[in-house]
């Protein structure tokens, strides 16, 4: 069974950090590119940020410089290390994996950046 479980949301200052996880199980992970998607309130998902199999990043302009991506392929998991948090950074987080025709989902973490 696929699973894909985020964890480390939750409320933090402006400036802030924080660090997601995603812990996966259920496939081959080191052969997928994983990726953090986000949605606000109101607007669509977009891409944030996403690593391949060999370890090539790439990020949306609105990140660039705060957030980092990395992955564990000897513990399933890929993060995402935030930091310089903004109020437009709010949103539900969802990690992502795709292989050819293979595209799987978590149930997404909420980050609310906020004084």
């Amino acid at each position: 069974q696929v699973q894909l479980v985020e964890s480390g949301g939750g409320l933090v200052q402006p400036g802030g950090s924080l660090r997601l996880s995603c812990a996966a199980s259920g496939f081959a992970f080191s052969v997928y590119t994983m990726s953090w998607y986000r949605q606000a309130p109101g607007k669509g998902r977009e891409l944030v940020a996403a690593i391949t199999s060999s370890g090539m990043t790439n990020y949306v302009d609105s990140v660039k410089g705060r957030f980092t991506i990395s992955r564990d392929n000897s513990k399933r998991t890929v993060y995402l290390q935030m930091n310089s948090l903004k109020p437009e950074d709010t949103a539900v987080y969802y990690c992502n994996a795709g292989f050819l025709q293979y595209n799987y989902w978590g149930q997404g973490t909420q980050v609310t950046v906020s004084s």
